[in-house]
């Protein structure tokens, strides 16, 4: 349906116009007309027209004015000028106002359907437009806070490769590299600092989620993680990586008047803690952070940068270098735990070159919990006595060269074990396989059966033992059952039944064509042969 204005002050003129227009499109145009500049103003307000034919010399207000007046609350509206007057002014100020087409009366019946036709294709065209744009906009909607959510999962479990988050802030149009948590809990009663009814209050949260993540937005421009018990995370990314005094104020003031506020519409408890700011990749410790402070105190908003709860350090303790190191020798990477090991120690050299005691506790001190990491990640047998020479050996050291070598080795060994983690015990498993295959070859053996003795899921064995061996299970037992098989035709007078038999076949005939297949002979010939 098209909605059709015509503007014009001689009535045969419109007559003529509505006849041609009904008459070609019938149903499928709505038609209005009016014969003043007043009266096109008035219509258009009410009605908003897709396609306009104005005629500029009207009584009152001219076409032109009408049109300027009429473009300032319908922005799709297409004009047709129509007029006796051939005035080039006219025509150039219509065209600024966006007019499809100027024409001169009078206009034959083919001129008005072909420009009418145009400016049909013309609303046809925005309308598929605003379609799509709709269309894409309800698709953002639902796929925008599952990519949003995902990003904060990673963040907060350590579940990411840096290239994954790399692309979550690639489709969110995140730039910055730091950030902070908040954790936002609700229940039905503050009691102290335990919030009563969490369970009915978190079923509540999931309902009005999409409220809930409107009215926040208002108070905290961040990305809104799902419900997780009665509790939502919110991502706030920004460039610096500290906040000033005036910063983190307004962000308390913000998240008080957000509390009421929720308070109010949802007749439920908020609260709102805020972690410090750091890398991304380091948004789980400032969860924990705005967690934390939540618990220490019974305020409704707060701040781990107004109530320290974590450890405390000197101004120039290279905080992030610890880090690093430590997620780089979980993670196993090798080189770059060396790096910043010596990176560290170089720090110490600077700093408290003096002090060879307090340089000698720090490197023990970061072997141990290294090796504590390493432990758990790699499930490495611990031995109480396996340190037992640690402290006499930095003891020894008279220059802190010696402590430096040190240091770098055991940290390069605990990056190491976590390294080949997965080689190792593919490697370890494989091997207990391999032995025991050769040992039981002779006997009804299945991939289950070998996979059940090595302790591994068969899914697996399957793809571990492949890809230390070269070959698949089947294939490697059948060429050390073939095998067995050949130096018994050579050193035995035994029937094709018995050696069967004993390299583990029950079917004598099955065995003939797999000999067949990986000799390239069957029994009988080889036997001849050899």
């Amino acid at each position: 349906m098209y909605k059709i204005m015509l503007a014009d002050d001689e009535g045969i003129v419109i007559d003529s116009l509505k006849f041609i227009i009904e008459k070609e499109y019938g149903s499928q145009c709505d038609i209005r007309v009016a014969k003043t500049g007043r009266q096109v103003i008035e219509l258009a307000e009410e009605f908003q027209p897709d396609i306009a034919f104005m005629d500029i010399q009207m009584p009152g207000i001219n076409g032109i004015e009408a049109m300027r007046e009429i473009r300032r609350t319908n922005n799709h509206v297409v004009f047709i000028v129509m007029t006796a007057y051939d005035k080039f002014d006219y025509a150039k100020e219509a065209i600024s106002l966006g007019v499809l087409d100027y024409l001169n009366k009078p206009v034959s019946r083919d001129a008005i359907l072909s420009i009418l036709k145009k400016a049909m294709g013309r609303i046809d065209g925005e309308r598929t437009k605003r379609s799509d744009d709709l269309r894409v906009r309800e698709k953002l909607e639902i796929v925008v806070p599952i990519i949003e959510n995902g990003l904060i999962q990673d963040l907060l479990f350590k579940e990411y490769f840096k290239e994954d988050i790399d692309n979550y802030k690639t489709l969110l149009g995140i730039d910055c590299e730091y950030g902070y948590m908040a954790c936002m809990v609700f229940g039905r009663e503050l009691v102290g600092n335990y919030m009563k009814g969490a369970v009915a209050a978190s079923i509540q949260a999931q309902k009005s989620y999409k409220e809930i993540h409107t009215i926040t937005d208002d108070y905290i421009k961040g990305i809104m993680g799902n419900v997780m018990s009665n509790k939502i995370p919110i991502l706030i990314p920004c460039e610096k990586d500290t906040l000033s005094y005036n910063e983190r104020n307004d962000i308390v003031e913000n998240a008080r008047a957000l509390c009421r506020k929720l308070a109010d519409r949802f007749d439920m408890d908020f609260r709102v803690g805020f972690g410090s700011v750091k890398p991304l990749e380091r948004m789980s410790e400032s969860y924990e952070e705005a967690n934390s402070v939540l618990i220490s105190n019974t305020n409704h908003v707060a701040h781990v940068d107004d109530m320290p709860v974590a450890c405390q350090y000197e101004s120039n303790y290279p905080m992030d270098m610890e880090k690093r190191l430590f997620d780089e020798i979980t993670l196993g990477n090798i080189s770059e735990s060396i790096s910043i090991a010596q990176g560290f120690f170089e720090w110490m050299e600077e700093n408290y070159g003096t002090d060879h005691d307090s340089v000698r506790l720090k490197c023990l001190e970061f072997v141990l919990w290294a090796e504590h990491l390493a432990y758990e990640k790699t499930g490495r047998m611990y031995e109480f006595k396996s340190r037992a020479n640690y402290l006499s050996e930095l003891m020894s050291f008279t220059g802190l060269g010696e402590v430096k070598v040190w240091f770098i080795e055991k940290i390069k060994a605990t990056a190491f074990w976590v390294s080949n983690k997965h080689e190792e015990q593919s490697m370890s498993a494989v091997n207990k396989a391999k032995q025991y295959i050769d040992e039981n070859y002779m006997k009804e053996l299945t991939l289950d059966d070998v996979s059940r003795v090595v302790n591994i899921s068969s899914y697996y064995f399957s793809k571990v033992f492949k890809e230390e061996t070269g070959e698949n299970f089947i294939d490697y037992l059948t060429k050390l059952r073939i095998e067995a098989a050949k130096k018994l035709l050579k050193t035995t007078n035994k029937s094709m039944k018995e050696i069967s038999a004993e390299v583990g076949y029950s079917d004598p005939n099955y065995f003939s064509r797999n000999f067949k297949k990986y000799t390239g002979k069957t029994p009988t010939d080889y036997a001849r042969c050899n």
